[in-house]
């Protein structure tokens, strides 16, 4: 994808393009249920990594092309058909989590219901509402050597999903090293949250006006566009 390319991106493709930047060459990386799996789309030239799911894989490469034949019994994390690199396992739910939990993860994707400023998750249940178990997610942010929050600004009321400090019930604790979403790029750092880097046409006054937590603005903040 070139530059100009890029520039046209909006919403969730364009938080899905910044994040794949994150990637190095080789990583394992968790990419979790929905907008996470449009990483793979997006993936800089020359940069390789193996897609593991907890559910029980590694080597996953995205859903099968319009008739092309899969194995239905590889899905992702979402439960959704996919394609099998050469090289790609698959194995029980035992080893998985040893896998996680042995510290075997570069990077985890996930997404969120709020996160806050001193890099605290909660994207498993909505408090008063039924949820459906907690997945894997509290294993992966913990074993995890980076862990990448995919997110938009705000939510369908125009509340912040980023907030100073969240009273959600947490998936993880002082777990998250970055946010991408589709107004910014931020860094969870001691001092607190850093806006790294903004979207083509937004400022960093915008970004603020529409986070719960103040940020850390520095003097120069990049672009989400650029040469990686």
């Amino acid at each position: 994808m070139t530059r100009e390319e890029a520039m046209q991106l909006k919403g969730k493709d364009l938080i899905a393009y910044r994040t794949a930047r994150l990637f190095q060459d080789g990583d394992v990386v968790n990419l979790g249920i929905g907008m996470p799996t449009k990483c793979l789309d997006y993936l800089p030239d020359g940069v390789d990594v193996w897609v593991d799911s907890e559910n029980g894989v590694v080597g996953l490469t995205g859903a099968p092309a319009e008739g092309e034949w899969t194995d239905p019994n590889v899905v992702d994390a979402g439960g959704k058909v996919s394609k099998l690199r050469v090289g790609g396992a698959c194995f029980d739910s035992f080893r998985s989590f040893g896998f996680i939990r042995g510290g075997h993860i570069d990077c985890t994707v996930l997404g969120a219901y709020e996160v806050d400023a001193e890099g605290n998750l909660a994207n498993w249940m909505i408090p008063g509402k039924t949820a459906a178990g907690m997945g894997g997610a509290m294993d992966l942010v913990t074993g995890s050597k980076i862990t990448v929050v995919m997110t938009t600004q705000t939510d369908k009321a125009g509340n912040p999903k980023i907030v100073q400090k969240t009273e959600m019930p947490l998936t993880g604790y002082h777990c998250i090293d970055y946010i991408v979403t589709e107004m910014g790029c931020f860094a969870v750092t001691p001092e607190g949250l850093k806006l790294w880097e903004v979207a083509p046409g937004v400022t960093p006054e915008e970004v603020q006006a529409k986070t719960g937590a103040k940020l850390i603005i520095p003097e120069n903040v990049g672009s989400m566009i650029k040469d990686y």
